[in-house]
């Protein structure tokens, strides 16, 4: 087992990543109370919920479940009721304890859920997919969104443990994987030039999903982020950086109404147009063509690498402007220094942005 820690103080949490967690004592290990709910999906309820179950059982765990649809376009205040109607119809109290079986929209829905049920309550990370394995599980951010941008009504709640079981890959469709390699390609551009040139030479092992590739890149982007979040747990200053091509990635997303490309997809277009950007605003330096390097990787990993060519510059600049990273009227960007160096600023010339996402890119097709 690999184990990591996120410290936080009286809030810290681990992070554990091994084949068979789902169905080890390390579950009903991090249970305090005698009750729990575990939160899943459609899709994966048939492959995973009755292990989880059984294990809670055989601790003694009074474990109920509820299987909500599967999709980004139910991650909404509608869907998060259902959990609410769901905890009070089983008498659920304070000692409580949610488990989120799933990928990053269950994470979201049950992490808000707990937050808010009695005023906060304990919950469990168990991601599913790659995307929540190396990033969204982990940090604490819980959300839902609205029609006019991702994530938008939300809280800060940690959970009590992330348990990763890399064994939950061998079931994820392609295009999900793939979509989970946009964010470990995302901590390499931010903060690890090593790891990003290592990502260069290993990419096609990944696509194989190789066991020990797998779990290399999942501790190395789980150990990026819980050092950042650590650093800056509310988003103050320097966890913005995690937010690397999200800002274009979440405009896409609202953009089509959350129904066509995945997350990952849409913040590896959204990677590609901040790295863009950087040069025209002449942060990145062309000296090694980090552009066709980040371009190429991306391409590799079965990713899209520009906007959509059907929706207009001026509808994603729109939803860029509803953004979170808004202050006081003044949209914040992630930008490159170069590979393994991003910062933010809300200094940049509006045209240049402007120009970017006008400038014609071919781009993967996707399914």
């Amino acid at each position: 087992m690999l184990e990591l820690t996120l410290d936080l103080g009286p809030r810290t949490y681990p992070i554990k990543i091994a084949a068979g967690l789902l169905r080890s004592p390390e579950l009903p290990a991090q249970i305090r109370g005698a009750q729990a709910l575990v939160v899943t999906n459609q899709t994966i309820a048939p492959l995973y919920l009755d292990p989880v179950l059984k294990t809670l059982a055989t601790a003694g765990i009074d474990a109920d479940s509820l299987t909500l649809p599967d999709g980004e376009q139910h991650k909404t205040l509608a869907t998060l009721k259902t959990i609410f109607d769901q905890l009070i119809a089983r008498h659920h109290h304070r000692d409580t304890t949610l488990i989120a079986l799933g990928g990053g929209v269950i994470g979201d829905l049950t992490g808000f859920a707990a937050a808010c049920y009695q005023r906060g309550v304990r919950f469990i990370q168990l991601p599913t997919t790659l995307l929540a394995q190396v990033d969204s599980s982990v940090g604490g951010k819980t959300a839902v969104n609205h029609p006019h941008g991702k994530n938008l009504i939300g809280a800060f709640h940690q959970p009590a443990a992330v348990l990763i079981d890399p064994d939950t890959l061998a079931t994820l469709p392609p295009r999900e994987y793939a979509a989970g390699l946009a964010e470990v390609i995302k901590y390499g551009l931010i903060a690890d030039a090593d790891f990003f040139e290592w990502l260069e030479q290993n990419m096609p092992g990944l696509l194989t999903r190789h066991p020990p590739l797998i779990a290399h890149a999942i501790a190395t982007s789980c150990h990026t982020k819980a050092q950042i979040v650590a650093a800056d747990e509310t988003e103050q200053n320097r966890r913005a950086l995690l937010n690397l091509g999200h800002t274009f990635g979440h405009a896409i997303e609202a953009a089509q109404n959350y129904r066509h490309w995945l997350h990952g997809e849409a913040v590896a277009a959204g990677l590609v147009l901040a790295a863009r950007l950087s040069t025209k605003l002449g942060h990145l330096s062309q000296t090694g063509d980090p552009i066709q390097r980040i371009t190429h990787l991306l391409a590799q990993a079965n990713l899209p690498t520009a906007l959509p060519p059907e929706i207009p510059p001026t509808k994603i600049l729109n939803h860029m402007h509803l953004d979170k990273k808004v202050q006081s009227g003044q949209l914040h960007l992630v930008l490159l220094k170069k590979i393994g160096q991003a910062f933010t600023t809300p200094n940049f010339d509006p045209q240049k942005l402007i120009e970017t996402l006008q400038e014609p890119q071919p781009t993967k097709n996707l399914p």
